[in-house]
């Protein structure tokens, strides 16, 4: 009787996992490998080792897997959903589990196993996966391995942000800035991840009995384990830690694969190899944000209209009047004269340290004030203005939203609608009758937001103004919609695969940043 194998293709958002598996159940192959973007061509190296010896043996193979399933569509093989798929590995090999745990690269699981299964997934935030996870592991230098390393040397867990991957960030910075170990910190981030799990997805319905913990993160980093644990209250007896649990759902997929389509390993191989090159799903592109320099010099006449007058700091007499606005990620500081016109300016990031940078600031706008001229008075708003407020003696502090109505009002009288991107919020305020009637702000995502482009500008190693350039004249900016932070960039580096430029994904950043302030805040349908 010829031997019948099988197999499953986990297709993740930022791995694949491979399993080979004879007719008893017994692994031949199993792998799992980040795969960059590349997903063709690192199924493609997977299978190239695992039909070694078995190139003429006949499989029966399922795909599963966020990325997979234009992979299956494209082969004729069966495409399997990935929690039914792990939920079948779970039971045929650990019937006694009550709860899944699983953490992926952009979503994370939690399955409950009574009479009747229960799943619940992240739907539009990846904060507290893994690719989350790497993203904090880069913010301290290394890498998640690295973090579990340094957790396991920890003694105290700070308060961070898991919703949000660049609120985290901030969070974060602000601990780096304060001299908080990186080991404290690798443990708090990880701590993070348990509360935006069980407060996220579970929401009240108790995780007990025993619990599995599947996916790469919780296979790999012990220490994020213990933090579940620990919280959870799970006792030696009720943690079920699976061999090889990064694989579970290409497993599930191996054994759900009757029925399906019988072809030899190397037959497979050759059919994966040919596709590469072909890309699965080709991003959508989008309309350019101006067809021709004449398009762009036309807008930039129209915005240049509207410009507040400004003098030089050296011919200043009399009262000056300073505002400082310390936002989340930037310090801006403006003084004007008695004709209110502008005679100095700063925007720039505060690094974390925004009573600093002001102090420097302040000193800065001393030094150019001629003798006959005075700060007369000041004032201060933003996220920092109580801080400042007291500690730089700042006469007046400021609710940011009525300072912006102010500043509106002055310029536009019957200014009727406010929009406000900053670092890590957006703020849309509508007047009437010129009173504030409304005020609708970002709530747990930062998409879209200035830290957010900022990343994304660091991470193509490109000052932010340049990169808000890039992308005036691109011919197809590539449509990232309104997504997760984290999302994203799977997206971008996907389009970048497929030859996408700088700055076609600049001007898509510039759409998704308007779609965010649309769909997300404005709640726009």
């Amino acid at each position: 009787m010829q031997q019948l194998l099988r197999m499953g293709i986990d297709v993740g958002s930022t791995t694949v996992k491979v399993v080979l598996l004879d007719e008893h159940g017994n692994y031949l192959y199993k792998k799992y490998i980040r795969h960059y973007a590349n997903i063709i061509d690192t199924v493609y190296t997977l299978l190239k080792e695992a039909q070694v010896g078995y190139e003429e043996v006949c499989v029966r193979v399922a795909i599963t897997g966020s990325g997979g399933m234009a992979m299956a569509d494209r082969m004729r093989i069966p495409f399997v959903q990935e929690v039914i798929a792990e939920t079948k590995a779970v039971k045929a090999l650990y019937p006694q589990t009550d709860v899944i745990i699983e953490l992926g690269g952009e979503d994370a699981k939690v399955t409950y196993l009574g009479q009747t299964a229960e799943h619940r997934m992240n739907g539009s935030c990846a904060g507290g996966t893994g690719a989350f996870i790497d993203q904090m592991a880069t913010l301290l230098q290394t890498d998640a391995a690295g973090l579990n390393q340094l957790a396991m040397n920890a003694d105290t867990t700070y308060p961070i942000a898991a919703r949000c991957g660049v609120f985290a960030k901030t969070d974060v910075q602000a601990l780096l800035n304060q001299g908080a170990s990186h080991e404290n910190i690798a443990k708090s981030v990880f701590q993070a991840i348990v509360n935006q799990t069980i407060a996220g997805l579970a929401c009240g319905h108790k995780i007990e009995g025993n619990v599995a913990f599947l996916g790469g993160p919780l296979t790999f980093l012990s220490e994020l384990r213990q933090c579940f644990c620990h919280t959870l209250e799970l006792d030696e007896a009720h943690r079920i830690i699976p061999e090889n649990g990064e694989l579970f759902v290409a497993i599930g997929a191996s054994l759900m694969s009757d029925g399906c389509r019988h072809i030899t390993v190397g037959q497979l191989t050759k059919e994966i190899g040919d596709l590469i090159g072909i890309p699965m799903d080709a991003t959508d592109r989008m309309e350019p944000l101006f067809n021709n320099e004449e398009e762009l010099a036309e807008f930039r006449a129209r915005h240049n209209r509207a410009v507040t007058p400004k003098a030089r700091i050296e011919d200043a007499v009399g009262p000056c009047y300073l505002g400082i606005d310390a936002g989340s990620t930037t310090l801006k500081v403006v003084l004007i004269n008695s004709h209110n016109e502008i005679i100095f300016s700063h925007y720039g990031p505060n690094h974390g340290k925004p009573l600093e940078k002001s102090r420097e600031i302040i000193e800065k706008v001393y030094e150019l004030l001629p003798k006959n001229a005075y700060i007369g008075h000041s004032g201060v708003t933003g996220y920092g203005e109580t801080f400042l407020k007291r500690a730089l003696g700042i006469d007046i502090g400021e609710v940011e939203t009525i300072a912006h109505y102010r500043a509106a009002q002055f310029f536009c009288p019957d200014v009727s609608f406010i929009l406000d991107i900053g670092g890590q919020d957006m703020k849309c305020t509508k007047v009437r009758d010129g009173y504030i009637e409304d005020i609708v702000l970002n709530e747990a995502c930062s998409s879209g937001c200035g830290s957010f482009i900022d990343t994304f500008a660091t991470s193509l190693r490109l000052p932010i103004n340049q990169f808000a350039k890039e992308g005036l004249l691109a011919p197809m900016p590539i449509d990232l919609g309104s997504r997760c932070t984290v999302f994203m960039n799977s997206k971008v580096k996907q389009a970048q695969k497929e030859g996408a430029t700088v700055p076609d994904i600049a001007a898509g950043l510039a759409y998704s940043v308007i779609k965010n302030a649309l769909y997300k805040v404005l709640k726009v349908k």
